[in-house]
Parts: C-alpha cells; sequence; structure tokens
C-alpha cells in the first residue's frame, strides 16, 4: 500500500481536485492522509466529506504548527510500505502511482521521481516544467534538490520511516527529508515521463526568488554545513538552473 500524506492549510480552493487526482489513480491500493494544519477555511470539512465516501481518505486536524509538522503527523499515521507527499493544491497524473512503482521495482531501489509540469493558479499549464535527471546521487543532492516533492517516492521496507526536520520552519524541510532518503543508498531514479503538475502561487516561496535564495544559502549553510566558497559554487550552480527552469520554455 502507499500511504500519501498531504498537508493543507486554508488550502479549500483545491483541496477537491488535489482528493480528485488521487481517487482517479490506476494502481488503487492507496491510503490519502490528509492533515488539517488549523485551517480557518472549510479544508478539514471538505476532507472529512470525502473520507466518509472513500475509507482510504483519511481527515485529521491539529493546531497549526507548519508544514513539516503537519507531514510528521500524517506519516507517523502512515500504514503503507511506500510513502509520497503531495500538497493540497498538486496534481497527479492518473498513471503516477502506477508508473513510480513501476520504476522502482525495475531499478530495485528505495526512492524514485518524475518529470512534472507547472499550472497557474486556475490550473492552466504554463509551459514550464522540470524534466527528471535519470539518476542522482546525494552529492548531486547537496548542490539542489532535484526531486519534485509532489513527484517522489519512497520504500520504508528496509530503512524504516524518515521524518522531517521541524526545527527547519517548514522551509526546505521537503528539501532535507529527500535529502536524507537518498543518502540512505546514494542513489534515486528518475522517471522521464511528466506524471504530475505543479502549482505556482502568487506569493508563494517559490515564486519569490529574492526570499528564495536567502533561504538555499542558509540551507547550506546551517544544515548542509558546507564551506563558503562551495556554498557559493552551488548558489551559483543552483541558481543558473533556477534561469532554466523558470525562464527558458
Amino acid at each position: 500500500m502507499v500511504s500519501i500524506i498531504t498537508p493543507v492549510y486554508n488550502g479549500s480552493k483545491y483541496l477537491s481536485e488535489t482528493i480528485e487526482s488521487v481517487i482517479r489513480q490506476t494502481y488503487t491500493d492507496w491510503e490519502m492522509i490528509i492533515i488539517d494544519d488549523g485551517s480557518s477555511d472549510d479544508s478539514y470539512e471538505i476532507a472529512q466529506n470525502y473520507s466518509e465516501k472513500d475509507g482510504r481518505i483519511k481527515a485529521f486536524s491539529q493546531q497549526n504548527g507548519g508544514s513539516a509538522a503537519a507531514r510528521n503527523n500524517g506519516l507517523k499515521r502512515a500504514q503503507g510500505r511506500y510513502i509520497a507527499l503531495l500538497d493540497a493544491d498538486d496534481l497527479w497524473e492518473k498513471n503516477f502511482l502506477e508508473e513510480q512503482l513501476k520504476l522502482m521495482k525495475e531499478k530495485d531501489c528505495v526512492c524514485v521521481y518524475s518529470s512534472y509540469r507547472y499550472i497557474d493558479e486556475n490550473g492552466v499549464l504554463t509551459g514550464r516544467e522540470v524534466k527528471a535527471p535519470k539518476m542522482i546521487t546525494y552529492t548531486d543532492m547537496c548542490i539542489m534538490n532535484y526531486i519534485g516533492c509532489l513527484t517522489g517516492l519512497y520504500d520504508s521496507e528496509k530503512y524504516g520511516k524518515i521524518y522531517l526536520r521541524e526545527e527547519l520552519k517548514s522551509l526546505r524541510d521537503d528539501y532535507a527529508y529527500w535529502l536524507d532518503i537518498v543518502k540512505l543508498e546514494n542513489a534515486a531514479y528518475g522517471n522521464p515521463k511528466r506524471l504530475a503538475r505543479y502549482r505556482v502561487l502568487s506569493g508563494s516561496t517559490t515564486g519569490n526568488k529574492v526570499k528564495l535564495i536567502k533561504v538555499q544559502y542558509k540551507f547550506y549553510r546551517d544544515y548542509l554545513g558546507l564551506p563558503f566558497f562551495t556554498r557559493i559554487r552551488n548558489i551559483i550552480v543552483w541558481g543558473v538552473s533556477g534561469l532554466i527552469k523558470f525562464i527558458i520554455k
């Protein structure tokens, strides 16, 4: 079984669409654990309504603690062998789980990811996409996060559950999560197929490039403990990649 962890904070506008993308999966052995992180809208009610219709969907609520805390809450409740993180505004193509599990078995590995496309607030494709490299190592991940969080899949059978670092205050916590997973066997494998859609919201950290540079640098310095010149080199490499990702279509 696949355990899908979905934190939501005031995400009622997109939550139903995200849940529907899971329900449509061609691979049906999954559970979706939705953690409402103290929303003031009707996100929790939406999740509850779906849970009443489909027993694979489970809704819980907590006081606001940030995405890392909400994801960890879901991970503690997870019963599946495979773990996926899907935010409440992102979408999967209907063959996402089927294709990712197939790749994982082919590569005999504990972590896979895939290419994905960008959509705007209205769900319209922007024409931009991220192409998954065929294979990455821990060293690669120390330079930048090659795993789109919505596309990652982790097999917990061998090493057990991996939890997010709440001390990062929900900034780059997903990066640290996949970094810790790749470190287990120094490898993860990418699916070239575009199996997910990442929604870019105005005002998001992803959309605020200056803030993102500061967060990235701090991650290199404080979490990875990289030397100064290595940090600068990585920022340059990461920045060039960002130009390709967000500007060049």
